[in-house]
């Protein structure tokens, strides 16, 4: 046979005997109960099957965290480190292993320094390469096995891997089995102890009886130092000392001096563990409160561990039981559910003291809701229903005050609406914001009252801490008026000293704050009477109100009708600033107008133009079908330069448009804080003042734009009468003058019609002119001419009305003019060489208007004089140029109805009659604004001995 085929045949040999080994091992630890045997089978068996020179074999301590070692091999015969405890601590890599219950391994356990213990062991024997696994049974590590060579590295080979594990699964499966045997075998029966305790508590007539008997048998089962019973003082909030050990036995136990009576501030978080009825235990290296109050409470309770549990009686916490220890003690599992258990008997038996006193108080308790109620439905007086209610209540509950509040949605806090307190103490006058997010669910869900028993220490209703403490508040008991609703009503009463309060007291305030909502119901129906009748007494007023600036402002350009609309959209809203963005349709920017700001705090600037396109509060704006809240999180940066107010946190935009077809022009901005809050009928009332702010815009806009055409039209109308009046004139004067030569000289006939026919040609230039550039507007021609030839081809055109009434004219203050009639005068500082600036033919006319007024209202033989002055003076004063001042004055005799409407620069009523509707006051108003137009100003005024004057100021051309 050859070395190959005996190679081959030696392979299957090897393998056959590595299953029988395994299978040989498996059956050993099947079949031992013994631990020590079980180990040592499972060294041999690494021993056998792997090359390690250190083997370590230890069991895992749960209770203690601990490693205890088992045994092993090392090289050196150290067998006392085989058999170490290790105490895991975080961060060590044994702790890793048992905490992940996976296989670590270590390259070169010389240099590891989270192993620290077997570190040194390696650098003395020379070990490197480590594997450490866990020994584990279903999630539950029981052990670990660690194995160290010479070698560095920790590779192991996959058959020998899979072996091994079989082996440990089966380890750990026998260590797991033993462990329950010997819980098993070991764990106290508690049900005999409690029967027996049962009956004796039965047997007994008193509960102090009771209480020692319970107080015996707890601590004959558990065997502590000292065993107590404590009872709680809820009004006080203390606890006192009803039963001990040591006053049963007479004992060794010394007595503890200060321990009668324990302050639920001494116990801090051990008493809220028991107030939620958890039990608390704390032993050696394990507390189930924080660290830092564990040290104090055993330092006060001057012991090393403890157990109690809560005695409850319907939720209320009774009192509880403990037992001491002055060792570090580990409690075990029977002894912690022993006096659960105990605790759960004595609050079966305690109430038994006191139940015809608790039979009393729940009497009580359903005539006081039943006195309520009968209040409620017999006296709809608010303030006397609340006030019976309230002095009731806080003597039932020994409080000091009764507080009941209603959420404001707009203003996002909580205002006082009743309130009742002592007489030594003053009414609260705070405003309590909104309920956080956790508090409000938590009303809003709870079946009964809230309890607080200390407003410095209870976290809920945290905002509400420092105003009500402040008031010297320290308890208080708070309910939903309208439970699994909304809590918009809230009931508080509130003690100055810190109580606790029992589940009855919960119980009773839920269910008068229940009959309470009845009262605040109806009240609040009625109060939203009053609003809507408030809202429609504003309606009134904002209606009369816009009428009136409507009115004012209908011939204005300034912006009353806005300022006054702006005013009465924030008095129904109560937003600080209200403000208004306006433009004309067509034009690319607008301006602020300002209505109201009544906080320095909200600021805008009013001088800048905005950008209709760029700005996105307008885009908003006109996008939204009605009034549109956006928070200023959400308002770019652009917007804050002139939107810039610190307090403004809110943002209320609505478009002025009358139609969707319909152009707007303008958005309606008004600001507020960032957790105001408003209701539907203000939102909608809002909306109704902006939409009619838009309707009234557009028809102030629409009557501007009629106005300003029919004054247009009046004085195009007016200007080209008098124009064709003229050219019929100059006409008729030239064909007279063309009849006239066609008797006289033929040659002197032909140079006269060639000047006549010139002359037509001029007319009939004019004619056309008019008919071209003026069809239906005025043109505003810059033009000049001196007023001597204006004045005389004025005065030309008037001859036949000054013959015919006998009337004299002078003009004043032109030298060397000659003057009609009359005497002349003559101005020795003026020349004639003063020119008038604008369109001179209206001027011409104008100056015509003037003069046939005076004629129209002189009578015969009277006197009109004409004074022209250079006013300097006023130029200077002004900054402008010079001007001409033409003085008309007659002793006619005028209206006194139609100077005053002259005087005036609108009419007060456009529908009423009005002396300036036909002429002459109507001639005399279009003569007013044309001059106007061109820069000149016309006035009408009467002297104190009667006397007429029409004032004109023409501008003067620069010579």
């Amino acid at each position: 046979m050859t070395d190959t085929q005996m190679a081959q045949q030696q392979r299957p040999i090897a393998a056959e005997q590595h299953i029988i080994s395994l299978g040989r091992v498996l059956q050993s630890l099947r079949e031992e109960d013994n631990i020590d045997v079980l180990i040592e089978t499972t060294i041999a068996f690494v021993k056998e099957q792997f090359d390690y020179r250190l083997i370590w074999v230890a069991l895992y301590d749960r209770l203690n965290h601990v490693l205890v070692g088992k045994g092993g091999i090392i090289p050196n015969q150290e067998r006392t480190l085989l058999e170490q405890h290790l105490v895991l601590s975080p961060g060590d890599l044994l702790e890793q292993v048992v905490i992940e219950q996976r296989p670590v391994g270590v390259a070169d356990l010389r240099s590891e320094t989270r192993i620290e213990p077997w570190q040194e062991v390696a650098k003395k024997v020379g070990i490197q390469g480590t594997i450490i696994l866990p020994i584990r049974y279903r999630d539950r590590c029981l052990g670990i096995l660690m194995m160290g060579s010479e070698r560095w590295g920790y590779l192991l080979p996959g058959d020998a891997r899979a072996r091994l594990l079989m082996v440990l699964g089966e380890l750990a499966a026998a260590l797991y089995k033993y462990e329950v045997h010997w819980q098993q075998q070991n764990q106290q029966r508690i049900e005999e102890p409690l029967l027996k305790l049962l009956a004796q508590l039965q047997a007994q007539s008193s509960c102090l009886s009771r209480l020692e008997d319970a107080v015996r048998a707890t601590h004959d089962f558990v065997t502590p130092t000292s065993t107590h019973i404590y009872w709680f003082d809820r009004n006080e909030r203390y606890f006192v000392r009803r039963a001990s050990s040591s006053s049963l036995t007479n004992s060794r136990l010394r007595e503890r001096k200060g321990l009668d009576k324990i302050t639920v501030e001494e116990l801090s978080d051990f008493y809220y563990a028991l107030a939620i009825n958890e039990t608390v235990a704390i032993g050696e290296g394990r507390s189930s409160l924080k660290s830092q109050y564990t040290a104090k409470l055993m330092e006060r309770l001057q012991v090393r561990s403890l157990l109690a549990a809560p005695i409850f009686w319907q939720k209320d916490l009774l009192g509880f039981l403990m037992v001491e220890s002055q060792e570090a003690r580990i409690w075990k599992e029977g002894e912690r559910n022993f006096v659960q258990g105990v605790a759960g008997l004595i609050s079966l038996v305690a109430p038994l003291e006191n139940i015809e006193a608790t039979v009393r108080e729940v009497q009580l308790d359903s005539q006081l809701t039943s006195e309520i109620a009968q209040g409620i439905y017999s006296d709809r007086d608010f303030a006397n229903v609340m006030g019976k209610c309230a002095t009731k209540t806080l003597e039932r509950f020994a409080a000091t005050r009764f507080i009941l509040l209603q959420l404001d949605i707009e203003q996002n806090a909580y205002q006082i609406i009743y309130q009742s307190q002592p007489a030594n103490r003053r009414p609260l006058t705070v405003t309590l914001e909104g309920l956080r997010e956790v508090d409000w669910q938590l009303l809003q869900r709870s079946e009964s009252a809230i309890g607080i028993e200390s407003l410095e220490e209870d976290l809920r209703f945290f905002n509400w801490r420092n105003p009500l403490v402040a008031e010297g508040m320290r308890s208080q008991m708070i309910t939903n008026c309208q439970p699994g609703e909304s809590p918009h009503i809230i009931l508080l009463v509130d003690c100055d000293s810190n109580r606790a309060w029992s589940i009855r007291d919960k119980d009773l305030l839920h269910r008068i704050g229940q009959q309470l909502h009845v009262v605040v119901r109806q009240w609040q129906l009625n109060n939203y009477n009053q609003q809507q009748q408030k809202i429609m007494a504003a309606f009134k007023a904002s209606l009369r109100t816009l009428e009136q600036a409507q009115i004012n402002a209908l011939e204005q350009t300034n912006h009353n009708l806005e300022i006054v609309s702006l005013q009465q959209i924030a008095a129904i809203s109560g937003c600080p600033l209200a403000v208004l963005i306006s433009w004309t349709p067509g034009e690319r920017y607008g301006e602020i107008i300002p209505g109201v700001n009544t906080d320095k705090r909200f600021a805008v600037k009013t001088e800048v133009t905005i950008p209709l396109r760029a700005e996105i509060l307008v885009q908003w704006a006109l996008a939204a079908e009605g009034l549109l809240i956006a928070k200023i999180d959400d308002i770019p940066e652009d917007t804050k330069r002139w939107l810039y107010g610190k307090e403004i946190g809110q943002v209320l935009i609505m478009a002025l448009r009358t139609n969707p077809d319909y152009e707007p022009t303008g958005v309606v901005i008004m600001a507020d804080r960032v957790d105001r809050r408003w209701s539907e009928s203000t939102i909608q009332a809002s909306e109704m003042l902006i939409n009619q702010l838009a309707w009234s815009r557009r028809q102030k806009q629409v009557t501007q734009i009629l106005l300003a055409a029919r004054e247009d039209l009046q004085q195009l109308n007016w200007y080209k009468h008098r124009r064709f009046q003229e050219l019929h004139r100059q006409s008729s004067y030239i064909i007279n003058q063309l009849s006239e030569l066609t008797t006289t000289n033929k040659e002197l006939n032909s140079l006269r019609c060639h000047q006549l026919l010139r002359q037509l040609d001029t007319i009939t230039s004019n004619i056309k002119d008019v008919l071209e550039d003026e069809t239906w507007q005025l043109h505003i021609h810059q033009q000049k001419a001196p007023i001597t030839s204006l004045l005389k081809r004025s005065l030309e055109r008037v001859d036949n009305l000054l013959k015919q009434n006998r009337l004299w004219v002078g003009v004043h203050g032109l030298g060397g003019t000659g003057e009609p009639e009359g005497e002349q005068n003559y101005s020795p500082s003026f020349q004639s060489s003063l020119f008038v600036l604008g369109d001179i033919h209206k001027i011409e006319f104008i100056l015509h208007e003037l003069i046939v007024s005076a004629c129209q209202r002189s009578t015969g033989s009277g006197r009109i004089d004409i004074w022209c002055r250079r006013l300097d003076e006023r130029a200077i004063a002004d900054s402008r140029p010079a001007s001409l001042e033409v003085s008309i004055t007659d002793n006619g005799v005028i209206e006194s109805h139609l100077l005053m409407e002259l005087h005036q620069e609108t009419l007060s009523d456009v529908l009423a009659p009005s002396s300036l509707n036909q002429p002459p006051g109507l001639n005399l108003s279009i003569c007013r604004h044309l001059i106007q137009k061109m820069g000149g100003e016309l006035h009408f005024y009467q002297l104190p001995d009667g006397r007429v004057v029409s004032r004109l100021l023409l501008p003067l051309a620069i010579a």
